[in-house]
């Protein structure tokens, strides 16, 4: 059933560099009564022991994936890390508006510009900024999910995606995560029933 374009849900954005904390402040949005839906990205990535195909991400094959770039079936797409593709499927983002829910991001920087790009006003783009890129560095060394050259590699990237957190629409710095996951609720809100 297609719904009115009035009815359809909002976007709101999160974008910031790895071991910002935005995964953290989406998983506590999610359980606040704002009617959100995650909108589940798509990747080429391996699978991690502690993730599930459609819940997590969608797990698409190199190949499957690059079918996706060729029908244009993307909203927005980036090789994040060589042979590692990131990207928002056109259906996952139009399948949650129609059901009249707000639709939230996990998004990396690029991809979170784009997908305000096209949106324009109906999306919110928000950037988690760690208080320091030393405290980014100690946050990804604590998971123990990379290796020190993975660690590096995230850390030079972060160092360029910070640049970008002026073009965003609202800044949240992540030094206190009670206090961001306050502030995250208080813009949402904001912007949910402007």
């Amino acid at each position: 059933m297609s719904i009115d374009a009035n009815e359809k849900g909002k976007l709101i954005i999160f974008s910031a560099p790895s071991g910002a904390g935005k995964t953290t402040i989406v998983k506590h949005l999610l359980t606040k009564k704002l009617n959100l839906e995650f909108s589940i990205s798509a990747t080429s990535r391996e699978k991690r022991h502690t993730e599930t195909h459609a819940k997590d991400y969608y797990f698409l094959s190199e190949i499957e994936f690059l079918e996706k770039i060729k029908n244009d079936e993307f909203l927005e797409w980036e090789e994040v890390y060589k042979g590692t593709s990131y990207g928002t499927l056109k259906s996952e983002v139009e399948r949650i508006r129609n059901q009249g829910k707000n639709v939230i991001f996990d998004v990396d920087v690029i991809g979170g510009l784009n997908i305000k790009r096209f949106y324009g006003d109906e999306a919110l783009a928000i950037f988690v900024k760690p208080p320091s890129v030393e405290e980014l560095k100690n946050r990804l060394t604590n998971r123990s999910t990379e290796t020190e050259e993975r660690i590096k590699t995230r850390i030079a990237k972060a160092k360029y995606e910070l640049g970008f957190a002026d073009q965003f629409d609202v800044i949240i710095v992540n030094e206190n995560l009670e206090e961001a996951f306050v502030e995250a609720e208080k813009i949402v809100n904001i912007f949910l029933e402007s």
